[in-house]
């Protein structure tokens, strides 16, 4: 079992605009309360002010953003198995059962058994202290939120599922406990969007990168996702077809979003062109017509094609277009990297950005380590306006054009690589740091200042050891427990890079 941090997101520079979410998120939670029947016939009008606590909490939830279906509650054996059709047939993401008073096991141990859900127990009694003046079983009673956990806990593990994580505080004005359910609803959004996506994978990995392969049917199972097979002719049909005023649109769009500065120090490096803003936006509007056609929800991608050719100016064109896209929570992942076009996913779930990212140099003078790519990028977590540079040649790949350069927002930072084991499976390596102002290389990349503890070779070292792909996804916030979470629900092993 996880306990959330309590850490929130901080950002110091919000730019001056940011990237509407293409879709909204959502995600379907039900909401079981519990108590002991006995209870009922002993103290007139208990079970109203329990089933009053259950509403307020119920309406919190849905101020989350969540679709919350009312399970009513379960105070015996023959209730929980009455209930469980109903729990099965809610389509539910997650299961919150609310610890209303004691109540006895039997109320939970059929549920526990064969409902296959992630369940978290919130235990929140209305008063933050008795009025031992008056106190009376009554009151007692109605407070007793927390006797009953040991007892549920006990019976989970002994019945084969994991401790579920719990919320324990106050129903009102308990600043931390409001945190902690927001958290998980926030999770249940990931969970939804893992097993309700279609992730495009278009071309192939690049070559020799032998750590990016991945059996798509591998991660439909651990992730619930679907990944469809698309083609780069698919986008080259709407690059082909692209119409002038939405070309112009999008235009003005990139320059609204975007600086243009001179070059710097770098020799492949040029002030924007009229010619690759104009092949960026065409791609642009091209890549927003294929996603909807094709009903994706992120891409991972790669593809080189013929020199000269007409698809290669199209697939080397993609990076203004993925950027604004995954900004607006689509995310795209180049070199086919379709692991952390998920770990990217989830980040934007949970409202953190989320970049593709990998380790550049070390700056040893300064104890920090540059983390960044080319390609895509969630620029709504820039630090002030990113910038867009014409870049005379690709390090690494074909082509040539515009390519994005920023640096994260100032303030907490998350990692997040998925890697895959021998033995197929997947692991989650999460690591919290700090990313600071000062200079980046004037590349047309982006580049974040990334300090790490203990010192930056001993992190290094440690997180290398894990063995991670050498990609991952960068956000904003400290939100390690969070994602260690979602990987507990999804059971895949997680690792957080200790930095003490």
């Amino acid at each position: 079992m996880t306990q959330l941090s309590d850490s929130k997101v901080i950002s110091t520079d919000v730019n001056p605009l940011s990237i509407e979410r293409i879709k909204p998120l959502t995600a379907s939670v039900g909401v079981l309360g519990v108590g002991h029947h006995t209870y009922w016939p002993q103290f007139d009008g208990l079970l109203e002010e329990i089933l009053e606590k259950q509403r307020v909490f119920e309406e919190r939830i849905s101020g989350n953003g969540m679709e919350v279906i009312s399970l009513g509650m379960s105070d015996c054996a023959e209730t929980a198995y009455e209930l469980i059709p109903k729990i099965k047939a809610a389509n539910l993401d997650l299961l919150f059962i609310d610890m209303l008073t004691y109540a006895t096991s039997s109320s939970i141990a059929a549920i526990f058994q064969q409902v296959d859900l992630p369940m978290v127990m919130v235990a929140l009694q209305p008063m933050e202290a008795m009025d031992y003046s008056r106190a009376s079983t009554y009151m007692q009673l109605l407070n007793d939120d927390i006797c009953a956990i040991p007892e549920f806990i006990n019976v989970a593990v002994r019945l084969g599922r994991p401790v579920p994580p719990m919320v324990i505080g106050t129903l009102y004005n308990d600043e931390a406990a409001e945190q902690a359910v927001a958290e998980y609803c926030q999770i249940a959004k990931v969970l939804r969007s893992l097993k309700t996506a279609h992730v495009g994978q278009m071309g192939h990995v690049l070559e020799a990168m032998l750590d990016m392969h991945t059996d798509p049917t591998q991660l439909s199972a651990a992730f619930g996702c679907h990944v469809v097979q698309t083609e780069p002719d698919d986008v080259l049909k709407h690059y082909q077809n692209a119409d002038d005023a939405e070309v112009e649109e999008y235009v003005q769009k990139i320059l609204s979003f975007f600086d243009t500065p001179d070059p710097k120090s770098d020799p492949i490096t040029e002030k924007l062109s009229q010619e690759d803003l104009y092949e960026a936006a065409r791609v642009g509007v091209s890549l927003n017509h294929f996603i909807t056609e094709k009903k994706l929800d992120g891409l991972a991608y790669y593809y080189e094609g013929q020199p000269e050719s007409e698809i290669r100016k199209v697939v080397t064109n993609f990076i203004v277009g993925n950027s604004l896209l995954t900004a607006g929570g689509f995310p795209m992942c180049g070199e086919l990297d379709l692991k952390t076009c998920i770990a990217m996913l989830i980040m934007d779930r949970l409202e953190m950005g989320g970049s593709f990212a990998e380790f550049h140099p070390v700056d040893f003078k300064e104890g920090f380590v540059l983390v960044g790519h080319d390609g895509p990028h969630h620029i709504n977590i820039a630090q002030g306006k990113p910038v867009l540079r014409s870049l005379k040649k690709y390090h690494g790949k074909p082509g040539k054009g515009a390519s994005v350069e920023f640096t994260i927002k100032a303030g907490p930072i998350t990692m997040l690589g998925i890697a895959q084991k021998a033995d197929g499976s997947f692991k989650f390596i999460i690591a919290e740091g700090e990313s600071r102002n000062g200079p980046i290389p004037p590349t047309g990349n982006t580049n974040t200042r990334g300090f790490f503890g203990p010192d930056v070779r001993t992190f290094l070292t440690r997180w290398f050891q894990e063995a991670p792909t050498h990609h991952f996804a960068l956000g904003i916030g400290h939100r390690a427990k969070t994602i260690q979470q979602v990987g507990e629900f999804l059971g895949i092993e997680t690792v957080i890079i200790d930095q003490s």
